[in-house]
């Protein structure tokens, strides 16, 4: 029986004494606290800068914040150390798994990687021995799910709890399932950096290619002098690229991620007309997943959230949060908290709120077959 488990459900039910899990750690620029880190850029809207930078209360002190990975961004990270823990057999849970064939080879989606979660288009557009997947009793089980009874989620999709899903693609009204784990990083006083970006092209190549559309295929050349129309050869990968201003990325004081198990949240999480002493042994399952996913993720030395934005821990608080913002401090590593998953998940289901750990093969209808085959073989960068 591990202690963190037990620690975990006693957090899960009526009486606790801690609102949460939390997780507080600084990072520094991997190579050096002065150097600089890529934040991700959005639609400018009329910002003076592509990054999204706000005035926040740090410290008890008025500080500029820019953001250098959101909520869902940090779940999706979330879910790929999960999928990564259960391929190597280290994790069981439960998982809809999608391989479609391509010209280029198989490409494989889960339930891990669906945006939507449960609610995803992706399961929707699918079928299982040529049903669609709504009709099988995998699907119809799925669409059972209720704010009063989260048991077909718990059972076959988890993590649609634990980051939130809802099902908008569908007619009619359904549950919006809220997140109970959360994380976030932000670097601190940030000062906008500039770059100049361009290609050089090594043997220096000028001229006009016919139809940039042929870049694959057989173009024809022409030089400057010559009376032809087409695009610059630049167009098709080819010429210099005169370095020209964008985005250089920030300078930041120093960086702080934090990351957050809800308690509140989970207690909004109800079980039908299961035992109490069963709901909550769920709930505490669900939490210790939220923690063994960030452990997962987050648990190294180091992470890289993008390219020119690889960061090194400088220092790292995890702990139960207590009534008065007090914390009460923890040593765990992924280990400790997938033990204390798997102990309280067969707890729970021993109790008579299971959860499975196979996967179920799902297939792509047609149409999506062909969209998926298109966008890896003959989609442009861009999309179209």
């Amino acid at each position: 029986m591990s202690t963190l488990a037990d620690r975990i459900l006693a957090e899960a039910q009526e009486g606790r004494s801690a609102s949460g899990i939390a997780v507080a750690a600084t990072y520094q620029p991997a190579g050096g606290p002065d150097e600089k880190v890529m934040p991700p850029t959005f639609p400018n809207d009329g910002r003076d800068t592509p990054y999204l930078v706000e005035p926040r209360w740090i410290d008890g002190e008025r500080h500029e914040a820019v953001v250098l990975d959101q909520a869902q961004s940090q779940a999706n990270r979330v879910e790929e150390a999960l999928l990564a823990a259960r391929d190597a057999g280290r994790l069981p849970m439960p998982l809809f798994e999608m391989v479609v064939p391509t010209a280029r080879g198989a490409v494989r989606l889960t339930s891990l990687d669906f945006p939507h979660r449960y609610a995803d288009a992706y399961l929707r557009d699918s079928e299982i021995g040529g049903v669609r997947f709504d009709k099988t009793p995998a699907g119809a089980r799925l669409r059972e799910a209720s704010t009063d009874d989260v048991r077909p989620l718990y059972e076959r999709e988890p993590c649609s709890l634990l980051f939130g899903a809802w099902d908008s693609h569908r007619k009619g009204r359904w549950p919006k399932f809220a997140r109970v784990y959360a994380s976030s990083v932000i670097g601190i006083d940030p000062l906008l950096g500039e770059r100049a970006a361009g290609r050089m092209d090594p043997v220096n190549l000028t001229g006009i290619v016919d139809d940039k559309e042929k870049a694959e295929g057989d173009w024809k050349f022409a030089h400057a002098g010559e009376k032809a129309k087409g695009k610059k050869l630049s167009e098709i990968g080819h010429g210099n690229i005169a370095p020209g201003s964008t985005h250089g990325g920030v300078s930041v004081r120093s960086v702080r991620r934090t990351g957050w198990v809800s308690f509140a949240g989970l207690d909004r999480l109800r079980f039908g007309d299961a035992a109490p002493e069963a709901a909550a042994l769920a709930r505490a399952t669900l939490a210790a997943l939220a923690l063994a996913g960030d452990r997962l993720a987050f648990g190294q030395p180091s992470v890289w959230l993008r390219s020119g934005c690889d960061l090194t821990r400088v220092a790292e608080t995890i702990g139960f949060e207590l009534a008065g913002g007090t914390v009460d401090a923890l040593a765990v590593t992924a280990d400790d908290a997938v033990e204390a998953y798997v102990d309280l998940r067969d707890r729970a289901a021993a109790a008579g709120i299971p959860m499975a750990a196979d996967s179920v093969a799902v297939e792509p209808i047609g149409a999506l077959r062909s969209a998926v085959e298109f966008a890896v073989t003959s989609a442009t960068p861009d999309g179209e």
